[in-house]
């Protein structure tokens, strides 16, 4: 995690560009959501819409100082696949999936990132919920930050209304600092407890927001390819996140049209 840099007004005006062709390459590769479709093709697309936005994808690759880089520009989960899904040639879409898409773009120097939950066709009324209910939940807490406000109030808005219909909020996995880098200061987490570091919002401050909520418990694990976060009862896992700047007023969020 790198240290938080303040942006200036030409780095936040690269940021509000860059959000404004992630969420544009993200609805292209949503488009081509299907039966039937690899999520390496998702990939496929993901990555030649990115350089063709004029964007560098800022997944590929990462982690390549721990020796094991991602290998794709997109991350594609599903199912009881929480995050960081590598998509492959065999992993084809089935009708009733839920196919979780997540995306990062360097522009003119600057990082967002967000991710989308997708359902493959038709869905169970319980997927359907699930998804519904961790959108509101991202939807919830971003409405509760603005300058001076904390992190405990978005942290308990989303928390409290995953649980409240009877989800589970990931523990293991929070949002964060974005901007120079894909991951700075400070952590985001979707929960709250009295052994959290509470802080203020700060005008300026640029977050990516992101709650994973599992159908079941709270638990996940990695997967033997060493990237995959999954659920350990196997049950469904949804994902939203948005990259925001934060307001005297509230937030602006750059990767929605």
């Amino acid at each position: 995690m790198k240290e938080y840099r303040e942006k200036s007004a030409k780095e936040l005006g690269a940021l509000r560009e860059s959000g404004k062709r992630l969420g544009s390459v993200l609805e292209k590769v949503i488009q081509a959501v299907r039966p039937g479709v690899s999520t390496k093709e998702l990939d496929t697309i993901a990555e030649r819409e990115i350089r063709a936005a004029g964007g560098i994808p800022i997944f590929k690759g990462y982690g390549s100082e721990w020796g094991k880089p991602f290998p794709a520009s997109l991350c594609t989960s599903l199912n009881q696949e929480v995050v960081h899904g590598i998509p492959s040639e065999k992993r084809i879409l089935r009708e009733g999936d839920l196919v979780k898409l997540d995306i990062g773009l360097r522009f003119e120097g600057m990082v967002t990132d967000m991710a989308r939950t997708v359902a493959v066709g038709s869905v169970s009324e319980e997927a359907e919920r699930l998804l519904r209910i961790t959108q509101e939940s991202l939807d919830l807490g971003i409405a509760n930050i603005r300058v001076g406000a904390h992190l405990s109030d978005y942290a308990r808005a989303v928390q409290g209304h995953a649980e409240r219909n009877g989800y589970s909020v990931v523990r293991d996995l929070v949002g964060h600092g974005v901007g120079h880098e894909l991951h700075e200061d400070p952590q985001v987490p979707n929960y709250f407890h009295a052994g959290i570091r509470d802080f203020a919002f700060t005008k300026g401050m640029v977050l990516a927001l992101e709650p994973m909520v599992n159908a079941g418990g709270l638990q996940v694990r990695i997967a033997p390819d060493g990237w995959t976060f999954v659920t350990n009862d196997g049950k469904l896992s949804a994902h939203f996140e948005d990259t925001i700047i934060v307001t005297e007023s509230g937030t602006e969020i750059v990767t929605r049209g």
